[in-house]
């Protein structure tokens, strides 16, 4: 009876077992496809009249309190993953000012800016870039109040997860994060990221974030609304929301670890999601060139642990000077948009947040009749499951504007 009894729990374990061990063969499959397509990449255009500066936003050290990395772990990790900058957004602190004390400058040839992560007296979560002296008062502020005091400086501020708060979207906030990494990984079931673990963590780490990825549509509906309600410029950035603390460690009384497995180590949060940065060949990158492309729109969004999405483009053809995205542009008589990728993708043309039109290749080109916000996304078609159907990449709008009239002439 006994026998039986372990046979039959046995008989359990290995049914329960079966679909992680499915899930571990998708991930292999997975991998082999993004390491084919990475064979396939094309060159990208010679004629762009910019540079594709890819980095990070959104990044904590343990100067902030709610993380346990270090400087050194920071600088190894974007060196690691060749990273052009790294946007660090520091929690504030009432007894001393950790924007002025985290990473800033060039280190190991990566350029760091130093930024603050505050919450409004509004409940809004804003990104300041740079950050603010006196950013632990943000709470005492209202979330218009700590946008001025940002933009009189020189400044820039982002709406961090727009999905809590509505606030922010009656002011005038520089941009938001329409994807956050942070908040896609708290939708995940702790029992079934356990046993994702047991069968993929050694062989595939970073790919297990493949298992949970899904388009931020909620996000993307909320930026793509705040533009066409106010007609309005409004930029869209990643946060990686790197804090690198969750695992477990076994350390000695020094602190010196013995034995642990940290899930969310800096190097692989800033291999998964990336906003690419456009600036003018004629200018180097630095903390003024980098702040003025930003606020300009001139980036895009890249889940380039699926493919280096580096090399990506959306202009105006024809235009003089090129017209890119986060641009805005007169509506012409045979104006069309462009799009470019580094690997055959299919680009999917949007208008106000509405799907236009869609086209698969490397370059793909729009016909444009209509003023209004004018955004592309990317998608790897060739990706199998889990992340069939998910975008590569989320581009900054082009903004069609109709030409102002000019008025009637009023005889005399």
């Amino acid at each position: 009876m006994k026998r039986k009894l372990l046979i039959v729990i046995l008989g359990l374990i290995i049914v329960t077992q079966i679909p992680f061990a499915y899930r571990r063969y998708r991930l292999r499959r997975l991998r082999n496809t993004i390491q084919q397509l990475d064979g396939q990449r094309v060159a990208p255009s010679s004629e762009s009249e910019f540079v594709d500066y890819q980095g990070v936003i959104h990044v904590h050290s343990s100067l902030g309190g709610h993380s346990t990395g270090n400087f050194a772990e920071l600088i190894a990790a974007a060196k690691a993953n060749q990273l052009d900058f790294v946007i660090m957004t520091e929690h504030p602190q009432p007894d001393f000012d950790t924007a002025a004390m985290t990473l800033s400058g060039a280190h190991a040839g990566v350029l760091f800016m130093n930024g603050n992560e505050v919450a409004t007296s509004n409940g809004d979560r804003l990104l300041l870039i740079p950050g603010l002296s006196d950013a632990v008062s943000a709470g005492t502020k209202t979330t218009q109040e700590v946008i001025d005091k940002q933009r009189s400086l020189g400044g820039l501020s982002l709406a961090a997860y727009p999905a809590d708060s509505q606030t922010w979207q009656t002011t005038s906030v520089d941009g938001v994060e329409v994807y956050n990494l942070f908040t896609n990984t708290r939708g995940i079931n702790p029992v079934v990221m356990f046993f994702d673990g047991l069968w993929s963590y050694g062989r595939y780490p970073e790919l297990m974030f493949a298992n949970f990825f899904a388009r931020p549509a909620e996000n993307l509906k909320r930026w793509d609304d705040a533009i066409s309600a106010n007609n309005r410029k409004l930029v869209a950035t990643s946060g990686n929301d790197a804090h690198s603390n969750v695992g477990v460690s076994v350390n000695d009384a020094a602190g010196k670890q013995w034995l642990g497995v940290k899930l969310d180590p800096y190097e692989r949060s800033f291999r998964t999601v990336r906003t690419h940065v456009l600036i003018k060949k004629d200018k180097a990158l630095s903390r003024e060139s980098l702040l003025e492309a930003i606020a300009l729109g001139h980036c895009y969004v890249s889940f380039d642990i699926f493919g280096d999405a580096k090399g990506f483009s959306f202009a105006a053809n024809g235009a003089e000077p090129q017209k890119i995205l986060g641009d805005e542009i007169d509506l012409t008589k045979g104006l069309s948009l462009r799009a470019g990728a580094p690997l055959s993708a299919r680009f999917m043309l949007l208008k106000d947040g509405r799907m236009l039109d869609q086209k698969a290749g490397t370059t793909a080109e729009f016909s444009v009749t209509d003023a209004g916000a004018y955004r592309v996304e990317a998608y790897l078609d060739s990706l199998p499951a889990p992340v069939k159907g998910q975008p590569w990449i989320i581009s900054n709008p082009i903004y069609v504007r109709l030409r102002p009239t000019s008025a009637p002439l009023i005889s005399q």
